[in-house]
């Protein structure tokens, strides 16, 4: 029976993986979406995000299950509260793809993007997918620097939220009202994109540990 339960406890492990590559998959697409005015690639990533929320209620479901039949404790315990709430912050990290596709479908046919910005949102999107499959590969390996590594990858999509709101802010900038807030709020988008996946590895440092990564990163 302890061997079905492990069983369980990796399947739960197995299925945050999955997330993640839905995940990474969908803000692939819509940052296509986004800069080619590709209505149809929008729409799908919009639909798709259904796959995510029932894979989070399903994950969801089994762990509430685990927590009711085996009742752990300790370190068992701390995998299954945590897994609850990567799959919180995986399931927003869906919802904040699909909100950049919305973005393209609300625009179209024209870009979102002025032409002038689709370099650093291309960045943008480009550091989104690594971080999301970093998250992908810690949740698997349980690597704990590899986790602490991801918070330090967040740093370059701050700094490309930094550099597009200033461009946006110039006064000297030839962007429309409607155009601006379109860029800002993608740009936001991306950003607490980026923040959940540091959220995730964050989970993953006090999984393996039980120490919040803070105190962990000074004696790595």
């Amino acid at each position: 029976m302890r061997d079905a339960y492990h069983e369980e406890l990796q399947a739960l492990n197995d299925q945050l993986v999955e997330m993640t590559r839905l995940v990474g998959s969908a803000i692939n697409r819509a940052t296509t979406a986004l800069l080619d005015a590709d209505l149809t690639l929008a729409e799908s990533v919009i639909v798709a995000d259904d796959a995510v929320d029932a894979l989070r209620d399903d994950l969801d479901r089994r762990a509430m299950d685990l927590l009711a039949r085996q009742q752990p404790v300790a370190s068992d315990l701390r995998v299954i509260v945590t897994t609850l709430k990567m799959s919180a912050d995986l399931e927003r990290m869906g919802d904040l793809a699909r909100h950049v596709a919305r973005a393209a479908r609300r625009r179209f046919p024209d870009p979102a993007v002025p032409a002038p910005l689709r370099a650093t949102v291309v960045e943008m999107g480009q550091v989104a997918e690594l971080l999301v499959a970093k998250a992908g590969a810690v949740i698997a390996s349980h690597d704990v620097e590899e986790a602490l590594q991801v918070e330090r990858d967040d740093d370059e999509m701050d700094r490309l939220h930094r550099e597009l709101f200033a461009s946006l802010l110039d006064v000297t900038s030839p962007y429309s009202i409607e155009a601006a807030i379109d860029v800002t709020l993608v740009s936001r988008y991306y950003e607490r994109f980026a923040d959940h996946a540091v959220a995730v590895a964050r989970r993953v440092v006090f999984l393996v540990t039980g120490q919040q990564p803070q105190d962990v990163a000074e004696h790595v």
